[in-house]
């Protein structure tokens, strides 16, 4: 039985067919593999724009495209969409940002309080506790359908400590903000005066508001993703084994960072029309050829509206003029 007991049966809609090594292939090759990641983790940068000019907000302009793609179900059926013109975030929303929020109003994230039993009565005791879903390197699995394997459900895992209490943002301003659930988004939007962006707006814009582009397939070179055998071999050719901080790949054609990779992201929409999910988009820095293939615009999946993970963030857009 998956140890979350349905809070996170939809942090992996569903797996790819996983290329499936031996125990002990997977271990030697691991040991390799894990040494050069923590090289390059103790090497990587914590800020990677120079200044806050690379911040502030891209315009969207207008336009009508065809939504959604057939690599996995839940992305059809294609549909015409039109999108009015609106500003987005140039990054995600980092720690610095929310926690000039959180100094502002005082706000606790939902990660930071006791889960609400009547909503969830079948929890075990420590589940209850307040904390996240955290993402924890294995050195071996047993097959891919378990992704319990891989996420722990951590009791003081939230914003300030997102790998569970012992760990801390302290030097991290630049990196986005992990461990938050949708109403914590929607308060941090809305406190800027500025909302969460529509899945149809937030693809758009992934799509660099280009009718004309054809349907991405193959991994974006200018993303956070994970090189090797996901999840025991990382051998981080981007440079960066877990999340990176904002900015330091490449913009799209309008000048937006991150939108594939690093961090999947909220959107405004629940996942077809369920109460206790909303769409999620972009992918993260956990996706990788042999299980996830969603580090590409129409890639979409359902979140847990209630639940704090630290593989998805969120960035905000605001309804005005365009330039």
């Amino acid at each position: 039985m998956n140890m979350f007991s349905g809070r996170t049966r939809t942090i992996a809609l569903s797996v790819a067919a996983a290329v499936l090594l031996g125990v002990a292939a997977i271990v030697a090759v691991w040991t390799v593999g894990g040494r050069e990641t923590a090289r390059l983790a103790a090497a990587e940068p914590a800020r990677c724009l120079a200044d806050e000019n690379g911040r502030g907000d891209v315009w969207v302009p207008p336009g009508t495209f065809t939504m959604g793609d057939t690599v996995y179900p839940e992305e059809g059926p294609l549909r015409q969409v039109a999108v009015e013109g609106f500003w987005m975030d140039r990054t995600e929303v980092t720690n610095r940002d929310f926690a000039a929020f959180v100094a502002a109003t005082g706000y606790v994230t939902v990660a930071e309080r006791p889960v609400d039993a009547t909503l969830h009565p079948h929890l075990p005791p420590e589940m209850r506790l307040p904390g996240a879903v955290v993402f924890v390197m294995p050195n071996n699995v047993d097959g891919m359908g378990d992704i319990s394997q891989w996420w722990q459900y951590v009791p003081g895992a939230n914003w300030r400590h997102p790998g569970g209490p012992k760990t801390s943002i302290e030097g991290r301003d630049d990196f986005p903000v992990t461990a938050v659930a949708l109403e914590d988004a929607r308060a941090y939007a809305q406190w800027k005066g500025r909302a969460l962006p529509t899945e149809a707006e937030w693809e758009w814009a992934a799509r660099a508001a280009d009718p004309d582009a054809p349907p991405a397939r193959d991994r974006p070179k200018e993303a956070n993703t994970w090189q090797g055998l996901f999840p025991v071999v990382n051998t981080a050719e981007d440079g960066f084994v877990g999340v990176a901080p904002v900015g330091c790949f490449e913009t799209n054609a309008l000048g937006l960072h991150d939108m594939l990779g690093n961090l999947w992201e909220w959107t405004a929409d629940p996942y077809d029309g369920r109460r206790d999910a909303h769409v999620i988009k972009g992918g993260s820095y956990l996706c990788a050829p042999n299980y996830c293939m969603r580090y590409r615009p129409a890639a979409r999946q359902p979140q847990e509206v209630d639940l704090a993970t630290t593989h998805l963030g969120f960035r905000t857009i605001r309804a005005a003029p365009g330039p």
